[in-house]
């Protein structure tokens, strides 16, 4: 079949899960045999793609992934907005793109890593925005692409997190923001969620350009470190 003709081929289900079994891009695809399944193995040195049906082996640039991460309303597309703004060298993305697929968090993951592996090839690593489920990040079949995972925890004091979503938002859902604040201070008062290790950066008082310095500059500093490694 065609490739083009792929996606006017499948039923809703599998357009929702974005071919779940199969990868329809190119840095998944074996030029020698064309075998799209997701079965793909990574070479000891973590520069080449091996494909087990056929043993042929293909150079992939490997980079690190970022994930900016906090509760509901506490900054963190607006963080990603004003980074956008910069020449970074980096691309910015937001895991809400992958909202109409639903409540399946891990089929989101894996499109997230899914995706990011093939603009990462550009030679820029990706950051996403993700409030939650990041554990799910390395229980996908994408995650032997990356290096290593990062993640910054965006928090701030309840007070200032109650303002951001009731002036700066407009939300007045309090189930909502009640379950913001209980988020927030759990990110405030531990270094793990859900067996996932974070950074973490107070912004209660800061600008949006002061966050966006530390987060660009917490990016700096992780991807220079694992180049220097």
């Amino acid at each position: 079949m065609p490739r083009d003709n792929i996606e006017h081929n499948i039923d809703e289900k599998k357009r929702n899960s974005l071919y779940i079994s199969g990868d329809y891009t190119v840095i998944g695809i074996c030029s020698k045999c064309g075998d799209y399944r997701w079965n793909k193995s990574i070479s000891k040195d973590g520069n080449r793609v091996v494909c087990p049906s056929c043993g042929f082996e293909w150079k992939y640039k490997s980079l690190p992934l970022f994930v900016l991460t906090g509760c509901s309303g506490v900054g963190k597309t607006t963080t990603a907005q004003a980074l956008l703004q910069r020449e970074t060298t980096y691309l910015v993305m937001d895991a809400d793109y992958f909202g109409f697929m639903g409540e399946d968090y891990q089929a989101r993951a894996e499109q997230v890593l899914n995706l990011s592996k093939n603009l990462m090839q550009s030679g820029k690593p990706v950051l996403w925005t993700m409030a939650g489920a990041l554990e799910k990040l390395d229980r996908t079949y994408h995650r032997r692409f990356f290096r290593n995972i990062h993640y910054l925890a965006l928090v701030c004091d309840a007070d200032d997190l109650r303002h951001r979503m009731m002036v700066g938002r407009a939300i007045q859902d309090e189930e909502w923001i009640k379950r913001s604040v209980e988020h927030n201070a759990y990110l405030m008062c531990h270094d793990s969620i859900e067996g996932v290790g974070y950074d973490r950066f107070d912004i209660t008082g800061k600008s949006v350009d002061e966050v966006a310095d530390y987060v660009d500059s917490w990016i700096r500093e992780k991807w220079n470190a694992e180049r220097e490694s």
